[in-house]
């Protein structure tokens, strides 16, 4: 009697076996993943732009708006009154000066995320020390100051030396020339971002060559480069003008392109 039971549960299962296997018998099998291949990751179109490079590292290439060149100051404007042109002096054809108190000048362009080039040699007699060496500075969206200055055997404050977002970020080296030298500046500057009720979204970054030797490593501007006090973004703005800034020393300036990003 116990066998039948036993012999009766084997033969249940092996009818349930059956008849599940019968129940799935007309599902196909499944099918393997596409094999890749190389142009699934391919990116055609849009075609890349073509643009021209400049011949030397520090040359215009077709598509940057050139700011100066060395023949006339048309692109600026006087920061104490737009209304009038740029008061500094255009020296041979070449560069140009700030003539000391009659202010800083502006573009008359305005600009957000960009990439600038600008060379720029503090005055060639040495003067004074600390700040007060060929103090000057390029303000992006005229708010973000990257601090120019004669940084050559002359200490100062680390985040107030030459290649420093001023008062935020100290540069990752001292790659100052010689006063008798032409220094380069290439920015790549992304504006703030703002949300429609003004409040910050996404704060500006900056990257920054000096003399080819990176010094600001995509860092965070932590808001308007103040003298006094803690930066912030007190305000939403959208592009604005580039500008450079009279502290009292003759610092010269050639060669100034920019690009639109």
């Amino acid at each position: 009697m116990k066998m039948n039971r036993i012999l009766t549960v084997l033969g249940l299962s092996t009818i349930f076996s059956v008849a599940a296997n019968a129940q799935y018998s007309d599902v196909p099998p499944k099918e393997s993943p596409m094999k890749m291949k190389p142009e699934m990751t391919e990116i055609w179109e849009p075609e890349v732009k073509v643009i021209t490079p400049g011949k030397l590292p520090w040359d215009a290439p077709s598509d940057a708006i050139v700011l100066f060149d060395g023949k006339n100051l048309d692109n600026w404007v006087s920061q104490k009154d737009p209304k009038k042109p740029a008061p500094w002096k255009i020296i041979n054809n070449e560069y140009m000066e700030v003539v000391p108190g009659s202010g800083g000048i502006q573009t008359k362009m305005k600009f957000g995320d960009c990439q600038l080039h600008i060379e720029w040699s503090a005055p060639d007699v040495v003067e004074s020390v600390g700040q007060g060496r060929g103090n000057s500075g390029v303000f992006l969206q005229n708010r973000y100051e990257i601090q120019i200055l004669d940084s050559y055997n002359n200490r100062t404050y680390a985040n107030g030396q030459a290649g420093s977002v001023y008062k935020d970020h100290p540069p990752l080296v001292n790659a100052m020339k010689s006063p008798l030298e032409w220094n380069t500046y290439d920015i790549i500057y992304r504006a703030p971002r703002f949300k429609p009720d003004g409040r910050l979204d996404s704060p500006a970054t900056v990257t920054v060559l000096h003399n080819g030797v990176l010094v600001q490593n995509n860092v965070t501007i932590n808001g308007l480069t103040l003298y006094i006090g803690l930066h912030n973004y007190p305000e939403a703005h959208g592009e604005d003008v580039i500008s450079l800034q009279d502290h009292g020393n003759k610092t010269q300036f050639k060669n100034i392109w920019i690009r639109r990003l």
